[in-house]
């Protein structure tokens, strides 16, 4: 990569060049994003996973832009008008906006009223009264009269329809005007069809707004866009066009001459005719469009962070478990699964109305418990959950087993997905409905990992934001957490393997079919003989494996194959196994790390690999903790202001966090009820499924809406 987008990557991101083009060596060599900011931290400077993956999002599109340059600088030589200048100002591009507006008056375009003027021949005086080479351009004019030009005033209209275009095409131009239309206001105004459209109304606080565009939060931006587009709202930038006019043409005569006052007037003429007709139209739409690419990164970034929190919630583990899909009308499915998260058994049970089952029900329940030595009960948070939770409460529970609230967000679309239906061909999506929700509660980051992020509710107008950005943004951040937290290589599910760094679809399952034909792997090592894993590929994805109780105790923890020698020379050194030394915090805080730096190991990784060795394979997410609503509020009618309940937070966006409290409809704590500087971001605040205390302070039954502040 050339040394002009290394110092751009560099600047940006706030970091070294030598950082950055360490990275892009490693892209290039096929390494990933996990396994550089794990194990190679010497190279990268102990940037984490999140920095490494935005040094590659740019390197990715500097490597697109270097393919634009090629085609731009091929199609303006084709043309005969590439200058040695201009080859250079295109080559120190970093900017896509500024290689466009290079390109732009070279740009085939279709027919245009300058087009037609210099067909008639009036490119001559226009470059005439352009260079401020004429005092009287009426008088200059004269001699392009012609059978295609019939009067003095028709030769100077198409003369100033090419100073027109050739200002519209002006990159300083063009700089200048985006610079003033971002300092405006966005303005928003309902149109005349929004009377007819009944959605029209959750728009209702934008029929008549303005806000500083560089002021404006990112979900106003992108609620005003949606509205834009479904034809509810008008919008606008309040541009002043006779400041623009004015700096437009002062700064034409700065850089070229003041002309006579006859020529003034053409020159002004063709300047309001620019910005008007070809202009204001185009740069409105830059600006709003690179407003919006703004409000998508934000937005992308709260999603981001919310799934990460979402997909690192605690797991309760390996237990047996009793999942059940809350309903009315159609009852509450039951299924039975076992440590692994296998459907030992599934049926329907109506404790509910209008059937009002209760005793068969508890019967029914009680005798699964029993029989399947429940551990562990997952109610789903949907309809007819809070009354299922009442109905447990009535189920005598074996000692040790909990109930617990898990989110359904997604289930219903997993139920009905390829992949639902090739892990359970034989079952209806009701049961594999169920069956998701029990998973989730034993593991939320392998079952989570079946569903597209944006159906987990956990966005903000995710629909809204550049799909191809956001795509980028949730596999990394997929792919991050699956690697923190490590994989067990043989139990994983092929759509977990996936995500393992290296792996990949494919190999995920290949892994697979290896260990259903052969068994379980003995080692990380046995790895190098599932076909077309190859030596780049176990490079990546040994460390994120786990195989536990298998031949060699590192292959249970985070430390990679190609540090085990130096283990190995540790242990030597200590004059013990290494399998003594594995997890043994004690010995472990006998080693200098500074002995063992050198060749490919630094301070960083030998600092890491002591820190496994003191407790391998941890799982870096918290213990799960159990959580209860009030037992006083079942629906938003029980709710009165000034009520103190218990809650989860359920989702966070820019503007503040969704709270669920037990009544359906999630309360909305704004950001300005959270106790904190104005504008604080609420997930500085507030974590995804964290258990809080709100205070209700207003509740709209009609809407179903409900006011929240946070108690400290």
């Amino acid at each position: 990569m050339k040394d002009i987008y290394i110092r751009h990557i560099a600047e940006r991101l706030q970091v070294k060049d030598w950082q950055v083009e360490n990275c892009v060596h490693m892209f290039e060599e096929g390494d990933t994003i996990p396994f550089i900011s794990r194990y190679r931290k010497e190279k990268t400077g102990g940037l984490d996973d999140a920095s490494v993956a935005e040094i590659k999002h740019y390197a990715d599109v500097f490597a697109e832009m270097e393919k634009r340059k090629a085609t731009v600088l091929g199609n303006i030589e084709a043309a005969g008008a590439l200058t040695e200048e201009l080859r250079a100002q295109i080559g120190r591009c970093v900017d896509a906006r500024e290689l466009e507006d290079l390109y732009l008056p070279y740009r085939p375009k279709r027919r245009t009223r300058a087009t037609a003027a210099k067909e008639a021949g009036l490119e001559p005086l226009a470059d005439k009264m352009f260079r401020v080479e004429t005092a009287s351009p009426h008088r200059e004019a004269e001699r392009y009269l012609s059978d295609k030009v019939g009067s003095v005033e028709e030769a100077l209209a198409g003369a100033r329809d090419i100073i027109a275009e050739r200002l519209s095409e002006t990159a300083s131009v063009r700089e200048t005007l985006r610079g003033i239309f971002r300092s405006r206001r966005i303005v928003s105004r309902q149109t005349r069809a929004a009377a007819d459209k009944p959605e029209a109304g959750k728009y209702r606080s934008y029929f008549n707004f303005t806000m500083p565009l560089q002021r404006i939060p990112s979900h106003n931006l992108l609620a005003i866009l949606r509205a834009e587009g479904e034809g509810i709202l008008s919008v606008s930038i309040d541009a002043d066009p006779e400041r623009c006019t004015r700096k437009m043409y002062y700064d034409f005569c700065q850089e070229h001459a003041y002309p006579s006052k006859e020529l003034a007037e053409q020159i002004n003429l063709a300047v309001e005719d620019a910005y008007k007709r070809l202009l204001e139209p185009s740069i409105a739409g830059e600006v709003l469009r690179e407003a919006k690419e703004k409000a998508d990164v934000e937005s992308i970034r709260v999603f981001g962070e919310n799934l990460t929190q979402l997909l690192l919630s605690a797991p309760v583990g390996q237990k047996r478990t009793l999942a059940i899909d809350p309903g009315f009308r159609n009852g509450c499915k039951l299924a039975v699964l076992d440590e692994q998260g296998n459907l030992l058994h599934h049926e329907i049970i109506y404790p509910h109305p209008p059937q009002n089952e209760k005793v068969k029900s508890i019967v029914a329940v009680s005798g699964l418990l029993e029989k399947y030595g429940v551990q562990a009960v997952a109610i789903g948070n949907g309809t007819a959950s809070r009354e299922t939770e009442e109905f447990m409460k009535k189920v005598a529970l074996p000692e040790g087993c909990r109930v617990w609230t898990v989110s359904e967000d997604g289930a219903s679309i997993y139920s009905a997905s390829d992949v639902a239906r090739e892990e359970f061909p034989d079952e209806d999506v009701t049961v594999r409905g169920a069956v998701s929700i029990g998973r989730r509660l034993m593991d939320p980051l392998a079952e989570l990992v079946k569903i597209d992020p944006k159906n987990l509710g956990v966005g903000q107008y995710q629909h809204d934001v550049d799909q191809a950005l956001l795509r980028e943004k949730l596999d990394n951040v997929v792919e991050s957490c699956v690697n923190r937290v490590g994989v067990n290589l043989n139990t994983a599910s092929p759509y977990l393997l996936r995500y393992v760094a290296g792996i990949g679809p494919a190999l995920a399952g290949n892994i697979v079919a290896w260990r259903t034909q052969n068994g379980a792997f003995r080692s990380r090592e046995e790895l190098r003989k599932v076909p077309r894993l190859g030596a780049k590929a176990f490079e990546q994805c040994a460390g994120f494996l786990r195989v536990r109780d298998g031949l060699n105790p590192l292959d249970n923890s985070a430390v990679h194959p190609e540090a085990y020698p130096l283990v190995d020379r540790m242990a030597a050194d200590l004059g013990v196994p290494t399998r003594e030394l594995v997890g043994n915090a004690a010995l472990c805080e006998k080693i200098d790390p500074q002995r063992y730096v050198g060749g490919d190991f630094g301070l960083p990784t030998v600092q890491d690999i002591l820190a496994e060795l003191r407790k391998p394979g941890l799982d870096p997410r918290e213990e799960a903790q159990a959580f209860a609503f009030s037992d006083d509020v079942h629906s938003i009618e029980d709710l009165k202001v000034g009520m103190e309940l218990p809650g989860i937070v359920t989702n966070l966006t820019a503007f503040g966090a969704f709270v669920d409290i037990g009544v359906h409809d999630d309360g909305l704590i704004h950001v300005s009820q959270m106790g904190v500087p104005r504008l604080q971001d609420p997930s500085k605040v507030l974590k995804l499924h964290q258990k809080i205390r709100v205070s209700v302070t207003a509740v709209d039954l009609e809407r179903g809406r409900i006011s929240l502040r946070l108690v400290k």
